[in-house]
């Protein structure tokens, strides 16, 4: 006889394997465990996810009920407007099904914190309600200095995250045991939100684990050496299973370790080099529970908030497309439109183009990159473009400023990744690969490609001034 219903909710955390909250749901042998997942398309609409990601969660989530159905766990899918909506929606199902306990992991951003505190009220004397740490290695501002802060500055907060997990054991939660139900799940319908097609990511956890164990055993030798060349197949190209949490940092640790049992010890390592990526997003996470107002698309550094731009929808709008006349720019921003992803040395570029050649808000980049990214992510997409605007905490100096032509020459350097991606210089010879305007006038050619929309030099020196000028209001 079931004399309790445990009831987990999943949000980001679309996986069976290393699911705390799905773990300790399935504790009690005598429990009957169903899962939950209720879309919100207007909330999606309101936090910009792109269509690509909502395809890639759909068909997670598919791969998610099927797991979950041979376990004997099944999956209740629900859709509702927004954040408001799906709490009215879990409040109802708790009562349909008489849930004793509800089991879900952390979020960590402003809206869905709110929500869950909702929730907790709303189920108050009724729902026994348990949360889990599960999408990150350590719970947020567990690293913290001297004086119980935040570090502000990522090596010291490296170091210390370091020094934590070297002295603990990594927890690592298995796939639950099958068990006995009669409950029917509910089929996971096509969501009320655009959807779009996506390139080179295979949904699900095996694809996930897979892609993970390849990298770490193949790729991640020569990664602090490649990972800057686009050209190449050298990156892990897990962000999107992140994202969603089809696969967890604590699980990229543990095969990570599995594969390079002493990587800490070598920081110039391909291994410690990869770790670094997973460890600035547990820095940017953190950022985002210690300062919320992050999240409300304020600037760390306060007098950069000063900054006169020039915002000019006309010059956004090359940028968006890809029409700038410089070639890694809008080689990228072709991978972007394609794919849904973007090599990181190219945000990196892109994103100092628009704030630092065009003088255009990093707000709008960041406000657009949530919008066609199938890995966006709130915190890592805050910290990587408030970098890049020198705006955010360690972030690159305001004077630095990339040169799009040197930066293709360094790290593109035959042009490889730009034929790729633009048809149009595919012809090009090497050499001016980088500035084929120079290479089309002296060979009196005709390319379908525009000449530079502005000087790199001046654009430089006018962003210069505008940085220094909002800076001496300091």
């Amino acid at each position: 006889m079931i004399l309790n219903t445990h009831l987990v909710w999943f949000r980001n955390d679309l996986r069976v394997t290393d699911n705390p909250a799905l773990a300790a749901a399935c504790e009690d042998k005598k429990a009957d465990v169903l899962a939950l997942f209720i879309a919100t398309p207007k909330q999606w609409a309101n936090h910009k996810v792109s269509p690509k990601q909502a395809s890639f969660i759909y068909d997670n989530l598919l791969i998610l009920q099927n797991s979950l159905g041979e376990l004997g766990i099944p999956l209740l899918y629900q859709q509702c407007e927004d954040f408001e909506q799906s709490v009215k929606m879990l409040v109802k199902l708790c009562q349909q099904y008489k849930i004793k306990s509800l089991f879900y992991n952390h979020q960590y951003e402003f809206n869905e914190q709110q929500r869950d505190q909702v929730v907790q009220q709303k189920l108050a004397n009724k729902v026994a309600c348990y949360s889990y740490q599960g999408n990150l290695l350590l719970p947020p501002l567990t690293i913290v200095n001297g004086s119980k802060a935040m570090y502000k500055i990522f090596t010291p907060f490296k170091k210390a995250l370091l020094d934590k997990l070297s002295a603990i054991k990594p927890n690592f939660c298995t796939k639950p045991t099958k068990r006995q139900t009669i409950i029917k799940p509910h089929p996971v319908k096509a969501f009320d939100y655009p959807l779009e097609d996506y390139q080179n990511l295979v949904a699900g956890e095996q694809a996930a684990m897979k892609q993970l164990v390849n990298f770490c055993d193949k790729l991640v030798v020569s990664y602090g050496k490649t990972r800057d060349l686009p050209a190449l197949n050298s990156t892990s190209k897990l962000s999107a299973y992140l994202t969603l949490g089809v696969l967890s940092p604590n699980q990229c640790l543990h095969i990570l370790l599995q594969h390079h049992p002493l990587f800490w010890h070598y920081p110039q390592s391909g291994a410690a080099c990869w770790f670094d990526e997973l460890i600035w997003r547990e820095f940017y996470h953190n950022l985002l529970v210690a300062y919320p107002k992050l999240i409300k698309q304020k600037p760390f550094i306060e007098w950069t908030e000063q900054i006169v731009w020039r915002n000019d929808k006309v010059d956004f709008k090359k940028w968006r497309q890809g029409q700038t006349g410089y070639p890694i720019v809008d080689a990228a921003m072709q991978q972007l439109h394609k794919t849904g992803w973007m090599h990181n040395r190219l945000r990196m570029i892109v994103a100092s183009f628009l704030v630092k050649d065009l003088l255009i808000d990093w707000r709008w980049g960041e406000r657009y990159f949530m919008s066609q990214l199938i890995d966006g992510n709130l915190a890592a997409n805050n910290g990587g473009w408030q970098w890049a605007a020198s705006t955010g905490t360690d972030a690159a100096p305001y004077f630095r400023i990339f040169n799009p032509t040197t930066q293709g020459q360094r790290f593109d350097p035959q042009g490889d990744f730009i034929r790729q991606w633009l048809p149009a210089l595919k012809d090009v010879p090497a050499k001016y690969i980088h500035t084929p305007y120079i290479w089309a006038d002296k060979e009196q050619q005709q390319l379908d490609y525009p000449k530079p929309m502005l000087s790199h030099q001046a654009a430089r020196k006018i962003t210069l001034a505008a940085f220094e000028k909002a800076k001496a209001k300091e």
